[in-house]
């Protein structure tokens, strides 16, 4: 076999083969063994047809046509590792000539990955926001804590904010009752902006035993996104109650003995939280400034693909999870269908930069995915996704993703060292010792959420 490769792009090759007809021998065995299975000839017994036979009665041509089918993929293999490509994708395939016993040819056009030169990258600088830990944010985390252990007592009053009400709710459009709008004994607290637009204005001065009426367009069920007609009337209505902000609230609340001691854990934990948020602004901040320092090609329909990828996953997952379309939810952002378009492009384009980018890196720092690194990366995977380990690992080996779990894997520590790398300030420019990256891999992760869905079809054979 002889092969030659002509770059097209810099993203894309067309591969020229030439195969002498005897190295098509096995595929040829192979295709008159399949159609001897197939066919019955009056005479022969299933599977003992002479070669000479078949061709007579069935053709000469589809037996080739059989043989090529199943010697391609082999060729184009052979051809792509012989010219070290690393090719993403499906290939066109075009035969160019077959000579029966002598010669077959063929084309394949192939994306493949752009060779990347990375620069120096230890000059990039960012700045972050400093760790810093306020009286009002420790003030507002304990009041976070003082509302989750709040009681209630029924008032013989009106409603008003914060109040917890027990509600009978009943829908109408166009004056009829929907099926699926009518809910009893539901609890709302005023001012939450919870359940249904304009509620809140409705209950507020209603005493139990009381009912109100207004409109409000339906966020769910059989009339979404319709204008309904909800009448609401106040079962009950109930003050709540803070406990006091004292060592006894401390001792209810949590393991400490005193309110200094659980102001003081309070200011701990948001220290590491605000120290976790600026490790992660960082790795966001020297992602960019790498992708600005390396100029890298995409292949058309890779971007295509991921762009696809991209809208699939919003409007069939997380919108359908919410009850909404792309309407409704451009409606919601107020975006164009046009503004969608080029940011989801422009989001598609960082996550393929993005991984091209970091493979490279790691092939450069010649970086490796150890066993233990890949079953942390899982069990975080796993937590997010809402499956037990267990049940996501077997997803991952039987959906044959798990070359895709070390891929980010290896990306998340390639971006590290460039983290590292970097030198990374904070607002009142302090240098930001960034000891522990752990979740590296979750930042390139969110970058380029799809890519590797979209390149799941990156392989050497057709």
């Amino acid at each position: 076999m002889k092969s030659a490769v002509e770059t097209l792009n810099p993203t894309r090759v067309r591969l020229t083969v030439e195969v002498p007809f005897e190295e098509l021998k096995d595929s040829l065995d192979a295709a008159y063994k399949k159609i001897n299975q197939q066919v019955t000839v009056k005479g022969f017994r299933k599977g003992k047809i002479p070669a000479r036979v078949i061709d007579q009665r069935f053709g000469r041509g589809a037996v080739l046509e059989e043989a090529v089918n199943d010697a391609l993929p082999k060729f184009y293999t052979e051809a792509v590792n012989e010219g070290e490509l690393n090719v993403l994708g499906q290939p066109e395939v075009d035969i160019t000539e077959l000579k029966d016993g002598e010669l077959l040819a063929f084309t394949a056009e192939v994306d493949i990955r752009p060779a990347l030169e990375i620069p120096d990258y230890s000059g990039i600088e960012v700045e972050v926001d400093a760790v810093e830990v306020s009286d009002e944010d420790i003030d507002k985390s304990v009041e976070q804590l003082r509302e989750r252990f709040a009681s209630t007592s029924p008032v013989e009053r009106a409603a008003q904010d914060g109040d917890v009400l027990t509600l009978d709710l009943e829908a109408k459009v166009d004056g009829e009752v929907l099926e699926d709008g009518v809910a009893q004994g539901v609890s709302y607290t005023v001012g939450s902006g919870e359940l249904l637009d304009g509620i809140d204005e409705a209950v507020k001065g209603v005493e139990a035993g009381g009912s109100a009426t207004f409109t409000s367009e339906l966020k769910g069920g059989s009339a979404q996104g319709k204008e309904a007609e909800v009448k609401v009337d106040v079962t009950a209505v109930a003050a709540r109650e803070l406990p006091e902000l004292d060592d006894d609230f401390a001792q209810l609340a949590s393991e400490f003995d005193t309110l200094d001691e659980l102001k003081a854990d309070s200011s701990k934990r948001l220290a590491q939280m605000k120290k976790y948020d600026q490790a992660t602004q960082a790795q966001e901040k020297v992602l960019d400034e790498l992708l600005k320092l390396v100029e890298v090609p995409i292949p058309e329909k890779l971007l295509a693909d991921e762009i696809e990828t991209r809208k699939h996953n919003l409007v069939n997952h997380q919108l359908g999870q919410m009850g909404l379309d792309l309407a409704k939810y451009l409606e919601i952002q107020g975006k164009t269908e046009e503004e969608f378009d080029a940011e989801t492009k422009e989001q598609a384009e960082k996550g393929i930069k993005t991984q091209f980018i970091l493979d490279e890196l790691v092939n450069k720092e010649k970086l490796n995915v150890s066993q233990e690194e890949l079953t942390e990366h899982l069990m975080r995977r796993a937590q997010s996704s809402g499956m037990s380990p267990d049940q996501f690992a077997q997803a991952v080996v039987e959906g044959g993703q798990v070359p895709m779990l070390v891929g980010e894997v290896a990306r998340g520590k390639a971006l590290a060292v460039v983290v590292e790398a970097a030198t990374v300030k904070d607002t009142n420019g302090e240098v930001v010792d960034l000891d522990d990256e752990d979740e590296t891999a979750e930042t390139v992760q969110a970058e380029s959420e799809g890519t590797d869905e979209a390149a799941a079809e990156e392989k050497n054979e057709g």
